[in-house]
């Protein structure tokens, strides 16, 4: 038996389709989910907003192209900055594979004290190191993670190194889900050879083999439900970038699973009269805050040979701060550099010269999620400790960079121009306003999250709905709190988990 592949805006006419499990969104959560129950002989519709692009087909676009056709928004998705708080990018994917397609291919497990904090403080006693190792060890082999070498560091993230080691600390070496990686750097555009082992490339194949269905390029609405119970999902179909309605969608089925994503979950849930008894749908939103430090240095760096993250730091983690590498393709990075005219040129033209390291905050859930007139709006408003952070990861990773030998740095400040060692140390990084800080996130999670009872959290440890029986949320949404790293193998895990755990639970 094998599945099939149908774009949704190829179809005239309607769509009505009967399954045992509906899946909406086809990313880290709902793939794994989706081939999980497949292989287990359940019948399985997997329905995804966006389109469907082969790795040959997405590793052939130019990252503008990318940006168009596989990203939601263009890439210009924001969370308002409220009070003191920055505006930030937060960058979605919206294509078959949802985000997956899209990231640098970081794989941590999820650290041993957050698990120890959901389960002691949480009261989610069965996600402990011990009960969720086969979960990792499950999703790790799927998905081939393995460490990156230290060949494989390009001469960017080499840079940093040598400043840390003058600091007193030195770089870790990051595991990502890649087999034959030869260091293109084009990881968050698609990767152009097949190497990263996103899930349409890992859990896809297997779901189709088994029988699943995937259609493209449908929107889901709302949760349908009868006497307490999840019976489906209706929706539309779309065509092209317009996503002109094309059709009607219909899916009845024996169980529902939403893995939209913390964006766009809590507004399927809340649009099917479901989730708000606790008061947290739509709430408690981390996203891990990043900067991105870019530095010049004399010698010629093309930071771009290499693998475009290999390395980390977690030095400063009492501070609640991680520090990644990446260097994103020369064209892009030459687009974001400093200054207007022939200003801008002059800095673009020194990108060979130019290293470039991140840092990230493990923040509180300032965040909220809600729809607007239709649209999904999200705000963020930082927690005080995390703002008085923003100030510290800039001034680290600009330090650590002066001592590798960085002759400026480009603080991720608006209108503040090239930083010299001298002119830092006067810098008043402190009272700087939030929103003149350039702040990024791929990270959003929590707006529908788990929890041990109903009256504090939207779906419960499996990670079914506290108000209708049947209904499922598997993506990052339901993670309770920030992780301090990147969330993929959690997601993928804790989606491994519940799929399981649905497996084995005969129909009603």
């Amino acid at each position: 038996m094998s599945g099939s592949i149908t774009q949704g805006g190829t179809l005239d006419g309607d769509l009505e389709l009967d399954c045992d499990v509906v899946v909406v969104g086809s990313g880290a959560g709902g793939m794994v989910v989706a081939a999980e129950l497949a292989e287990a002989g359940h019948d399985v519709v997997i329905l995804e907003e966006g389109r469907h692009y082969t790795p040959e087909e997405y590793g052939a676009m130019r990252p503008s192209e990318s940006m168009r056709h596989l990203w939601r928004d263009g890439a210009l998705t924001f969370a308002v900055g409220m009070d003191d708080s920055p505006m930030i990018n937060v960058t979605m994917g919206r294509a078959v594979g949802g985000s997956s397609v899209l990231t640098g291919g970081v794989c941590f497990r999820t650290p041993g004290y957050i698990l120890d904090d959901w389960a002691k403080r949480l009261g989610l006693s069965d996600l402990t190191e011990a009960s969720m190792d086969p979960c990792f060890t499950a999703v790790e082999k799927s998905v081939h993670v393995e460490e990156v070498p230290v060949s494989m560091r390009s001469k960017s993230t080499l840079m940093f190194a040598r400043g840390a080691e003058q600091q007193g600390f030195k770089l870790k070496p990051l595991r990502r889900n890649t087999k034959n990686c030869n260091g293109c750097g084009r990881c968050n555009f698609g990767c152009p050879h097949g190497a990263k082992l996103s899930v349409d490339a890992a859990y896809l194949p297997r779901a189709l083999a088994a029988g699943a269905r995937l259609y493209s390029e449908c929107f889901v609405d709302r949760v349908t439900s009868d006497g307490g119970r999840a019976t489906g999902v209706v929706g539309r179909l779309t065509r092209g970038s317009s996503r002109r309605k094309t059709g009607r969608l219909t899916v009845r089925a024996r169980r529902v699973v939403v893995a939209a994503g913390s964006y766009f979950s809590p507004g399927i849930l809340a649009r099917s009269g479901v989730g708000k008894q606790s008061g947290q749908l739509g709430r408690n939103m981390t996203l891990h805050p990043g900067f991105r430090m870019m530095a010049r240095f004399d010698e010629r760096l093309d930071g771009w040979k290499g693998a475009l993250q290999s390395a980390y730091s977690d030095e400063y983690e009492k501070d609640h701060i991680t520090m990644v590498g990446l260097f994103i393709p020369p064209g892009v990075i030459a687009a974001t550099m400093k200054g207007v005219g022939p200003k801008h040129l002059a800095k673009a033209r020194g990108v060979p010269h130019v290293a470039v390291f991140g840092g990230m905050i493990h923040d509180e859930g300032g965040g909220t999620v809600r729809n607007v007139l239709g649209r999904t709006f999200a705000t963020y408003k930082m927690h005080p400790r995390d703002r008085a952070t923003m100030p510290k990861v800039v001034r680290i990773m600009a330090e650590t960079f002066f001592a590798g030998g960085a002759k400026e740095v480009y603080l991720p400040i608006l209108g503040l121009d090239a930083v010299t060692p001298d002119s830092l140390r006067t810098l008043d990084l402190d009272h700087i306003p939030a929103k003149r800080y350039e702040c990024s996130s791929q990270h959003p999670l929590g707006t529908c999250r788990m929890g041990s009872t109903a009256a504090h959290s939207v779906v419960d440890p499996s990670g079914e709905s506290w108000e209708l029986s049947g209904l499922f949320v598997a993506d990052g949404s339901i993670v309770p709190t920030s992780l301090g790293v990147n969330p993929q193998v959690t997601i993928m895990s804790m989606a491994t988990r519940i799929a399981w755990k649905m497996r084995d639970r005969p129909y009603d």
